[in-house]
């Protein structure tokens, strides 16, 4: 059975249905301010109903907010890699291997608590760990096995 609640975001979502982007625009300035400058009526309506669901029921709990500051996917497939796991690098005409541990990684004989750690090590600069082992856009070569 549905709570008077879900019925009324069930409602307010609905009508969003039928308005073209002039209408979805003045829904979000009524409720939010200024709306984002969408051009599409379907991402403004799914920002929306988003929004009004996130209102009624708790948008996102705190471990995925987290991940998001954090980098979104990127950290994501980082922290998801499972034990014994192995990326490899190629920079500046040598191999580099990681393990990945729990809890950590593992790279010349050595345990590291991040991948950023690592790369910094073996480039001389900070670099975005993940992202210099390739799990995030295509930077470099790397082998996970």
């Amino acid at each position: 059975m549905q709570t008077d609640l879900q019925q009324r975001v069930e409602w307010d979502v609905a009508r969003l249905i039928p308005l073209d982007l002039e209408g979805l625009r003045e829904v979000w300035r009524q409720r939010y301010g200024d709306p984002p400058r969408l051009r599409s009526p379907q991402l403004l309506r799914l920002n929306l109903a988003w929004r009004l669901q996130a209102d009624a029921f708790g948008g996102l709990d705190a471990d995925t907010k987290r991940r998001l500051r954090r980098g979104g996917a990127g950290a994501a497939a980082a922290d998801s890699l499972q034990a014994g796991v192995r990326l490899s690098r190629e920079w500046k005409g040598a191999t580099h291997e990681v393990i990945v541990e729990e809890g950590g990684y593992r790279y010349d004989g050595r345990s590291w608590a991040s991948l950023s750690q690592i790369a910094r090590h073996i480039s001389g600069v900070r670099w975005n760990g993940p992202r210099f082992f390739g799990l995030r856009a295509d930077v470099g070569k790397v082998r996970a096995t």
